[in-house]
């Protein structure tokens, strides 16, 4: 049986940003994930760029600063004695003074790809989108996954699903995808989604125990305005895997809040 998380993170916009990254270190540490994705996984653009980032396996060409989010994150639990390997891509310039991306940290080795999924490519524009796609093992078998923060519903998602179905619909191996979608449960782009090709199943439709409903309350970036709960963060799997748990996690109940969005937890194996 695997487990895995998927966080948007909004990383050094939090509030007391020390202490809920040490919460992340110690949930993954208490529940031994086998793969982390992430989304807002955020440096400063001007902070000091280091030169071999601690277990970091290079997707692009840009450089991992010493304040790096996830960089943190994997020197924090190698202190603790837990390695992760980890990948990130850049997407775009982050509120002004971030270099923002997607990440994915994965207790095996892996190998990584960058897939530009938006119609542009400049970081200086917020519309450049990127998947993170990697492959490694999880009980002995290859798989691929991807890391993703995709725009809404008609302001630029139908695009970039497209591009990224297109390339995921030869891949001969199981794969999911995790993270912020951006698209409400049920909503045009959720449905969309479900009627892909790709024939995915939503974890917290399937999954044998299912806990929480949304993962956004009210108005945060992105969403401004917004005064509904919704579900925009997901765990899409292929069909080759069998979901037992899919939990709402750091909303204040399962966990203390350590995001502008909640998390989610998935718990599945192989059929």
């Amino acid at each position: 049986m695997a487990t895995f998380l998927s966080l948007n993170t909004h990383s050094w916009m939090e509030e007391n940003q020390e202490e809920k990254l040490q919460l992340l270190v110690s949930r993954i540490l208490e529940r031994d994930y086998d793969l982390v994705a992430l989304q807002e996984v955020n440096q400063l653009m001007d902070s000091q760029e280091i030169a071999d980032p601690l277990h970091y396996q290079s997707a692009e060409g840009i450089g991992i600063h010493e304040d790096h989010y996830a960089l943190r994150l994997v020197e924090e639990l190698a202190k603790q004695g837990k390695d992760y390997y980890w990948s990130w891509a850049y997407n775009h310039i982050g509120f002004d003074r971030f270099h923002e991306g997607v990440a994915i940290l994965s207790k095996t080795p892996l190998t990584a790809e960058v897939l530009t999924v938006s119609s542009m490519d400049d970081p200086a524009d917020y519309h450049t989108r990127k998947v993170l796609l990697v492959e490694t093992e999880i009980d002995g078998q290859t798989i691929a996954v991807g890391s993703v923060h995709l725009s809404w519903w008609d302001k630029g998602f139908q695009e970039e699903w497209t591009r990224l179905e297109r390339h995921l619909k030869d891949i001969q191996k199981p794969f999911i995808l995790m993270g912020d979608f951006n698209n409400p449960v049920d909503y045009e782009g959720y449905q969309h989604i479900l009627k892909s090709s790709l024939a995915l199943q939503d974890s917290h439709k399937v999954a044998r125990s299912i806990r929480g409903t949304c993962t956004v309350e009210g108005d945060i970036a992105g969403w401004e305005g917004n005064r509904e709960a919704l579900k925009i963060d997901y765990l899409f799997a292929s069909k080759e895997w069998n979901l037992k748990r899919s939990h709402v996690v750091f909303d204040g109940e399962n966990g203390a809040v350590i995001s502008d969005h909640y998390g989610l937890e998935v718990e599945m194996n192989f059929k």
